[in-house]
């Protein structure tokens, strides 16, 4: 009779998905990981400057917290870019994917800018403020129903769309600026209205960055309750999930894909006006900055929690602003802040991987074999 050997082959690492992590361990797993990214990024500033890494991380520090001003502004930069990640979380959570918020900021800041113009010396703040939020999320959610509606009804590719529809935004305030402002080849019309309230936001309390933020923090919680807490919210979590299912228990998936939007266009268009009227006070094709892509890497750090987001969106504007005092403080290239901001994101983002996934190792053992008369 043969002889069989009753052999099982399993692969040496084997990667598997978790059930299920306890709260406090994924959070203690990305601590793990940002002390990870300050280690090597310690011995990285050695190597390169052989300067004390203490005095790279204390000059980070000082970057966004070393006076009042500097405190301020990191909270203003930090409000703008988590109200940027609220707009686009209601539609990554639908898996509609997209990255047009650049352009759909910067035309709501074009909308902001047209009314200061147009209105600032002619109509009281009490009206002029109002009409400007109007307008600008009105200009917000037609950049981003454009594309839904495309989508929705044709099933054109949401990326691209609306990626393409940036160039446009930017092409449009390079018309305006040029048709506002004399000078040929100018990419900025410059401080708007400064002699007079002009549509500038009002300062709180001396602090003109103040309410800004408030605002922020208000559309903070009315994402999150929109999407934990609404029937609306429930529908683009279960459109997210399955399209088919949604069709399934009676959801209108292409009027879901459309309202989305048009609530992500608006918060994009608030965005876009505390950019110009509550902090730039005037209008260039690089008002929003890359904002909107970082944005999306707020949203997907954060799963969508527009609570966590504030965390995350605080953390990046921290290493932003703590690279360039790096920068100017050991007179440095810039690159090497940036490339050691790079590392530390590396590190949170490749956290998340060990959150939502588990590394199995074969087991040894020993399988003997069976002999059949």
């Amino acid at each position: 009779m043969a002889k069989t050997n009753s052999m099982h082959h399993e692969p040496l690492i084997r990667i598997s998905k978790r059930d299920g992590m306890v709260w406090w361990k994924g959070w203690l797993v990305r601590a793990a990981a940002i002390v990870l990214a300050l280690l090597v990024c310690a011995v990285l500033i050695v190597f390169i400057t052989g300067v004390n890494p203490l005095e790279f991380y204390a000059s980070m520090i000082r970057g966004s917290f070393g006076s009042a001003r500097k405190l301020w502004l990191t909270l203003q930069n930090t409000a703008i870019l988590l109200c940027i990640a609220l707009a686009v979380t209601p539609a990554f959570k639908m898996k509609f994917w997209n990255t047009g918020a650049e352009g759909q900021v910067l035309i709501g800041a074009l909308a902001s800018a047209a009314c200061m113009i147009w209105w600032g010396n002619r109509l009281p703040g009490w009206l002029l403020l109002p009409m400007m939020a109007v307008v600008c999320m009105a200009a917000g959610i037609v950049w981003s129903v454009i594309p839904a509606y495309c989508r929705a009804k044709w099933g054109t590719n949401e990326t691209l769309f609306t990626l393409m529809m940036n160039y446009v935004a930017m092409q449009l305030v390079s018309y305006c600026i040029t048709y506002w402002e004399n000078p040929a080849g100018s990419n900025s019309v410059g401080v708007i209205n400064p002699n007079t309230f002009g549509g500038w936001m009002p300062s709180l309390f001396g602090q003109k960055y103040l309410l800004n933020i408030l605002i922020v923090a208000a559309l903070t919680l009315l994402v999150y309750v929109y999407l934990a807490r609404s029937k609306q919210g429930y529908e683009i979590a279960v459109v997210g999930e399955s399209q088919n299912t949604a069709r399934y228990i009676g959801i209108d998936v292409k009027r879901v894909i459309v309202r989305t939007m048009v609530f992500t266009g608006a918060i994009c268009g608030i965005a876009g006006m505390l950019l110009v009227a509550g902090t730039d006070h005037t209008i260039s094709i690089n008002t929003v900055d890359g904002r909107g892509f970082t944005a999306i890497m707020v949203s997907w750090l954060a799963k969508f929690n527009p609570i966590v987001m504030a965390l995350t969106s605080f953390l990046i504007v921290f290493l932003e602003r703590g690279a360039g005092e790096i920068a100017t403080a050991f007179r440095l290239n810039e690159s090497v802040a940036d490339i050691l901001t790079g590392i530390i994101l590396f590190f949170i983002i490749g956290s998340e991987f060990f959150v939502s996934y588990q590394i199995n190792f074969r087991r040894a053992h020993k399988e003997a074999g069976i002999k059949h008369d």
